[in-house]
């Protein structure tokens, strides 16, 4: 028994085609190609039964590709409006909450939504959620304490002057640390500033009324003298 051949669409199309031009007969194309006159005139017929639907499956094609470009031009615009909106969300939410509050506002077993665009949506550093702040130094706890109860008992002891007390109790210390220290504690050696007897320019002075007075006799001079000493806390 022969086996039944296969023809592709293409070839069918192709030999209707040649059929149609009527440049050959039936006979001669049917020989060409090795098939049954029969098989053509039934090629033929189911093409010119069909030509009406290529129309009409053209024209169905046509509008659902209109219909689709529609869509997604209404997609396109959803997409660019609802990114509007949250860029405005991302804004406000930055400016009206603290770090914490956003913070507090992420979803951390969210699947369809990750952590990274959840904290790009919340303006937040995603590193800074895994921080977590390291306690201070004990060795620097211990020293800030011994300046604090040195500069009790000697509040005129600047920084060169603690330093040379801190080593001479053997602590490995140098000025530039104490100076660091002292200005973290907001506390400075007691000392008169500069230019202490130098008047302000607003300050009102008074002339000398007794200049070139010689007292002769008993209350031929009264005087007095007034000291303006400022309080501080």
């Amino acid at each position: 028994m022969s086996k039944q051949k296969h023809h592709t669409a293409t070839f069918k199309a192709q030999v209707v085609l040649e059929m149609l031009k009527e440049e050959k007969t039936v006979t001669q194309i049917a020989a060409e190609h090795q098939i049954h006159p029969g098989q053509l005139h039934r090629w033929k017929r189911q093409a010119l039964e069909n030509f009406p639907h290529l129309f009409t499956e053209s024209q169905a094609l046509k509008q659902q590709a209109d219909a689709h470009d529609q869509q997604l031009t209404e997609l396109y615009a959803e997409i660019g409006k609802l990114t509007t909106q949250v860029e405005w969300l991302k804004k406000n939410l930055a400016a009206t909450l603290s770090a914490g509050e956003r913070r507090a506002l992420l979803d951390w077993g969210a699947e369809a939504l990750p952590l990274t665009t959840q904290t790009a949506r919340l303006s937040l550093n995603r590193s800074s959620l895994y921080y977590r702040p390291v306690g201070p130094d004990p060795v620097a706890v211990a020293l800030k304490h011994r300046i604090d109860e040195i500069y009790t008992d000697r509040p005129f002891y600047g920084s060169q002057r603690m330093t040379a007390q801190l080593q001479r109790e053997g602590h490995a210390i140098n000025r530039k640390r104490v100076q660091r220290y002292m200005r973290e504690m907001g506390i400075g050696g007691v000392a008169p500033g500069p230019h202490t007897s130098t008047p302000h320019p607003m300050h009102k002075v008074y002339p000398y009324l007794l200049k070139g007075v010689a007292p002769a006799y008993p209350n031929h001079v009264w005087g007095i003298d007034v000291t303006y000493i400022e309080a501080r806390d």
